[in-house]
């Protein structure tokens, strides 16, 4: 997705539009009042509208009906995800935000859950609302006089449409929600990793054969769907793969303790600082003051200094006094995605306290990785280990 705006919360969770729906919505609601005449005969077939279609044809009220359709259409999708959320909710998943873009709607949680009984209702929930939503603008449709051709329109539309959303969503193909639901079941006799392998299998041989369908169709909004499909499902089996080889370690278990860290004070100058850097090959250090981390400083911060001023100028002059930082007992993937999203190298940790307690970088976590894929996941009897045990530092130097 792009840029996204917050423009509210319902439940707390915040409400996102990315700016692919503010270009996507004048799109949708122009093509349902192009066809605004071939929908109303549909409507009628499938479900009795009562629409008389000439009514409306050739006047302006046809783009009004479609904008009311296309907005009515998101909000039904904002109300799926929320069911998602919801559900969540019920089970302590932290919610980051829910985002309506150029295909639909996300539900961004922090993580998702491993027992397959909670990720199955999770993922059952957002169909089962649109399930609903569906149903209750039939039965609303009856409550409309037929003289109001327009609303018994938006109202038919929106009870077909949501239907069929629910209907698509529940394909299973990874990661739409019958790939969800399809993992959960597979989770109840296999590992999570494994099941999630397979259902992302079935994702993308789904979004193959949506991909193609969609060319000899020529058509595009099939074949961006198929595309998501098929990046998302492979990220996310990426990701539970990371979340399999490094296991349950935490960034305790792969930092730099705080004893072993070579420093540099705000006191020294820029010119002493890359001599430094030259000579012991790192390219960033903490900056200590009075037994205390006060910053870091890397090379980046200090390349644009010029030659002539690097005497006179001080690591003080140039230092973060607010970097990235991760608490010591957060888990290695989230620091992962943390490092990745920051464009940050290396991280300060953080103890409870407040205090700094180590540094992490992206060679320590490359390193945890690697060790982890080949080492596979730990055996419980592993895990119930004192961390000092476990731990992916060793006592060489750590070169950045």
């Amino acid at each position: 997705m792009f840029r996204s705006y917050r423009i509210g919360s319902i439940l707390g969770i915040p409400i996102k539009l990315d700016v692919t729906f503010l270009l996507i919505l004048p799109v949708f609601a122009w093509v349902i009042a192009v066809q605004f005449v071939e929908l109303a005969e549909i409507l009628n077939l499938v479900i009795g509208a009562g629409i008389d279609p000439d009514a409306f044809a050739g006047t302006e009220w046809i783009w009004v009906l479609g904008l009311a359709a296309a907005i009515g259409l998101f909000v039904s999708v904002l109300l799926h995800e929320l069911g998602h959320s919801v559900a969540a909710m019920r089970y302590d998943v932290p919610i980051e935000s829910i985002t309506l873009w150029l295909l639909g709607g996300v539900a961004s949680f922090t993580e998702m859950p491993k027992d397959w009984r909670h990720e199955f209702v999770i993922a059952i929930a957002g169909p089962v609302v649109s399930v609903a939503i569906g149903v209750g603008s039939y039965l609303l449709l009856f409550a409309v006089p037929p003289a109001f051709g327009g609303i018994r329109f938006v109202v038919a539309y929106l009870a077909v449409m949501n239907v069929f959303l629910a209907a698509f969503n529940m394909l299973p193909a990874f990661p739409l929600d019958g790939g969800r639901v399809l993992r959960s079941l597979l989770a109840r006799n296999r590992p999570y990793a494994a099941a999630t392998q397979q259902a992302a299998r079935v994702g993308q041989l789904f979004a193959i054969a949506l991909g193609l369908f969609g060319l000899l169709a020529l058509n595009f909004v099939l074949i961006a769907i198929a595309f998501f499909v098929y990046i998302a499902a492979a990220g996310e089996a990426r990701q539970t793969a990371l979340e399999a080889a490094v296991g349950d370690l935490l960034v305790a278990d792969v930092m730099i303790p705080s004893n072993e860290l070579v420093t540099a004070r705000p006191e020294e100058t820029v010119s002493d600082l890359l001599e430094r850097m030259f000579r012991e090959r790192h390219s960033g250090f903490p900056v200590v003051e009075d037994g205390h981390v006060v910053g870091i400083v890397t090379l980046e911060d200090v390349q644009d200094v010029a030659s002539v001023e690097r005497e006179a100028m001080l690591v003080r002059d140039v230092m973060r006094t607010d970097p990235e930082t991760l608490d010591v007992d957060d888990e290695l993937v989230p620091a992962m995605i943390t490092l990745q999203r920051s464009g940050a190298d290396r991280v300060l940790v953080m103890d409870e306290a407040g205090g700094a307690v180590g540094m992490v970088t992206r060679s320590d976590l490359a390193r945890a990785l690697s060790i982890g894929m080949v080492r596979g996941p730990r055996e419980p009897d592993e895990r119930d280990q004192p961390l000092e045990e476990v731990s992916m530092t060793d006592s060489t130097p750590h070169r950045w």
